[in-house]
């Protein structure tokens, strides 16, 4: 391992290990619906992050949605959302999680919702409830990637100085506006050296959980390396997709969602499904992958691995192959796996070995891929931040 790759990981690994990193997902399960076809028998894997899309799959029906996640702090933060939602009223959860703000959080935090949390997430809450739903901030301005977001948005303020072009083109009616006001007004004025060679230091990437080895993906793959990349994906969003429902975008330059634009679970029709009993289908799991499918006798159908393979595609790729092995040990038939990753291809998924029936086999052959429907919702994707995605039934 050379120096550079040493302290990036160690930068990495401080960041991962201490801290809440993501406060919203950045997958958009609009397309997750569409390519997963979740039906009532469905049990989901879904690796937690924020727990948006948890609650989203949920919304679908499935019989069991299992949250995954070695971050603890992460599951925390999933357990407080469910508390939520069965404790308090409509109004008062989007205060909290679609305004970011909720100025009595930290009495509702102890009088109704810790006694609903595990031990590690009462211990985490009551060290940061405050901290995280405090008067200075909003909550989406919280955590590491709230840390990238603010420093984005005093960029954009105060270097670039072009907030009043980029609060204006949220609101715009058709992409032929957001494409003129893209085109004359930020494009030049966001995109300075500066902010290049901001986007490309391993430093700030890992604040939005992007590792060495991912950044290094993109840099062999993609035609000007990952500044280039991360411009090229901001373009699209701003300059070629609608943006008026676009909510993963609007809550890192506002820090709050509106009721028309927003995750599914914080609209109150999708809020009062959850209450009345969807949200007891999902159980919180601190584990790997691996681990949490060797630990106990599940079946499961649809597996959503989100980008987290492309951390495992280098030094880690012994770990990978074990997790694929426990996936196909606990696959149940007509199972289907979908990921991203921040590469244009993952190839190094081809070459994972496993046993399939006593006999040793690799994905190549135990992958049926569906790779134009995942190129047609990948156009789609509003967050349009990773470089392919994929969608995989299990021969099983």
């Amino acid at each position: 391992m050379s120096v550079g790759e040493w302290v990036s990981s160690r930068v990495f690994n401080l960041v991962h290990r201490h801290n809440l990193v993501y406060n919203t997902c950045w997958e958009d399960p609009r397309l997750d619906r569409q390519a997963l076809q979740i039906g009532p028998d469905d049990s989901i894997l879904v690796i937690t992050s924020a727990g948006c899309n948890a609650l989203d799959y949920a919304l679908c029906g499935p019989r069991h949605v299992y949250a995954v996640d070695m971050n603890p702090r992460q599951n925390a933060l999933l357990e407080l959302k469910i508390a939520a939602i069965q404790k308090v009223d409509f109004e008062t959860f989007f205060l909290i999680f679609g305004e970011g703000r909720f100025r009595h959080m930290t009495e509702l935090y102890h009088d109704v919702l810790r006694g609903e949390l595990t031990p590690f997430a009462r211990r985490f809450w009551d060290k940061y409830v405050h901290r995280f739903f405090g008067k200075k901030r909003p909550f989406y301005f919280r955590g590491t990637a709230g840390a990238f977001a603010r420093v984005m948005n005093t960029y954009i303020a105060r270097v670039a100085k072009v907030r009043p072009w980029v609060e204006r083109i949220l609101n715009v009616q058709t992409i032929e506006e957001q494409r003129e006001i893209y085109e004359r007004h930020l494009r030049e004025q966001v995109w300075t050296p500066v902010l290049r060679f901001m986007v490309s230091r391993d430093t700030m990437l890992s604040l939005v959980g992007v590792p060495r080895a991912q950044r290094q993906q993109i840099e062999s793959q993609y035609s000007g390396g990952i500044a280039q990349y991360v411009q090229d994906a901001v373009e699209a969003v701003f300059a070629k997709l609608p943006l008026s429902d676009n909510y993963f975008w609007r809550v890192y330059i506002m820090g709050s969602y509106t009721r028309s634009c927003c995750p599914e679970y914080l609209k109150e029709e999708n809020f009062l499904r959850l209450r009345s009993g969807l949200v007891d289908r999902i159980s919180i799991h601190t584990d790997t992958v691996e681990g949490f499918l060797a630990s106990g006798d599940v079946t499961v159908s649809r597996f959503v691995l989100l980008d987290h393979m492309d951390w495992l595609s280098g030094k880690y790729f012994p770990i990978l192959e074990r997790e694929w092995q426990a996936i196909f040990d606990h696959a149940a038939p007509g199972s289907r796996a979908i990921w991203r990753s921040g590469g244009l291809r993952t190839d190094f998924v081809d070459r994972v070995k496993v046993a399939w029936k006593g006999h040793p086999t690799t994905l190549r052959d135990q992958l049926t891929y569906h790779k134009e429907q995942a190129e047609e919702l990948h156009a789609q994707c509003r967050v349009h931040t990773y470089g392919s995605f994929y969608i995989a039934d299990l021969n099983v």
